[in-house]
């Protein structure tokens, strides 16, 4: 790996379909020298997220696009190698948006600014993008802030073995819910079952798949933590009990098409269900709040985590498609650099 260059991918296409290499410009930049307030950060670990998707597209969305020629929007981890602010120290591991590259600059404004990560936490820094960091905090809000779930009640999560639903999951399990998680393929279910303690967990790849989910939800279903979208929201809100609430995290089975997501919402009215779409930083102020009781969680063994690491930062413009192609388990991260030789 070259030190003495700044690698970074920038985004030449909007993507047709599936993410292509073509995609994007793989340049060697100077590696920038930070300003006054500023630092400079060797990133080591780049987040994989379905938002990718989103920013790629021209398209209404929660941040703006990124731009043609612009480098890609990612979130990362890095360690502070030069700084010139009072609010990083050399060695400090951040966490922010660091982008497809393997330096950038943290700043003190907020655009700019990284979150440092306090030092001693008893989890892995990998947890620190999973289950205690971005992914983990969505599921953390996003059920308990929305889907309220209360003990006895039933939440069911679709794509339950990534990232995001497989916290979701075992939330629901430590307020006293029964936890059924959607997945696709065998493994990944057993996974849930047997490793992270989920009630049943139902194979959208069976072709009995709709009769397992309601054998596996008796009682019908109190919190719908909606990943997916199309022909799983749909079945999932056909069960769905009278004032149960639905938190609409993603729908990731229509990133990768041109064509709008239809779905039967009158099981809304029907069965008068709270629905809200949200982002996870509409929650930045609890973000403390959340990370040490999930990292508290972690270190208890209440939440287990398990990451897909893929290695090489020029690996992410191929391996972000296994989100959309369900290869991954747990969260989905690219190692650009080995965190003990920077």
């Amino acid at each position: 790996m070259k030190n003495d260059v700044n690698r970074q991918f920038r985004l030449k296409a909007r993507p047709q379909g599936r993410i292509k290499k073509s995609d994007f410009d793989l340049v060697e930049a100077p590696i920038p020298e930070p300003g006054p307030g500023q630092a400079l950060v060797r990133n080591v670990y780049l987040s994989l997220d379905p938002t990718n998707r989103i920013w790629m597209s021209d398209m209404d969305q929660y941040m703006p696009p990124v731009e043609l020629g612009a480098v890609m929007r990612g979130g990362g981890i890095g360690i502070v190698v030069k700084s010139n602010s009072s609010a990083y120290k050399v060695g400090d591991q951040v966490t922010g948006l660091v982008g497809w590259q393997d330096y950038t600059i943290a700043g003190e404004t907020p655009e700019t600014a990284m979150g440092v990560i306090p030092k001693g936490l008893p989890v892995p820094l990998t947890a620190m993008m999973g289950a205690c960091g971005m992914t983990g905090l969505t599921a953390y809000f996003g059920l308990l802030e929305l889907g309220q779930p209360k003990a006895g009640e039933t939440v069911v999560v679709s794509a339950a073995a990534g990232a995001v639903g497989s916290v979701v999951g075992q939330i629901a399990k430590i307020k006293g819910c029964r936890a059924v998680g959607i997945a696709g393929g065998k493994e990944k279910c057993r996974h849930l079952v047997e490793d992270l303690g989920f009630d049943a967990a139902v194979d959208y790849k069976a072709a009995d798949w709709k009769e397992r989910l309601i054998e596996a939800t008796p009682d019908g279903i109190d919190v719908n933590f909606e990943n997916v979208g199309g022909e799983i929201m749909e079945a999932v809100m056909a069960r769905m009990n009278l004032f149960s609430r639905m938190p609409l995290c993603g729908m990731i089975s229509g990133y990768n098409t041109d064509q709008p997501m239809r779905a039967d919402f009158s099981p809304i009215l029907m069965r008068r269900i709270t629905v809200r779409g949200f982002i996870v930083i509409d929650f930045m102020s609890k973000y403390a709040e959340g990370s040490m009781q999930l990292a508290q969680w972690v270190a208890e063994g209440k939440i287990r985590h398990r990451e897909t690491i893929v290695d090489g930062l020029e690996e992410a413009p191929v391996a972000v498609n296994k989100l959309f192609d369900g290869e991954n388990i747990g969260k989905l991260i690219v190692k650009i650099a080995d965190p003990a030789s920077v």
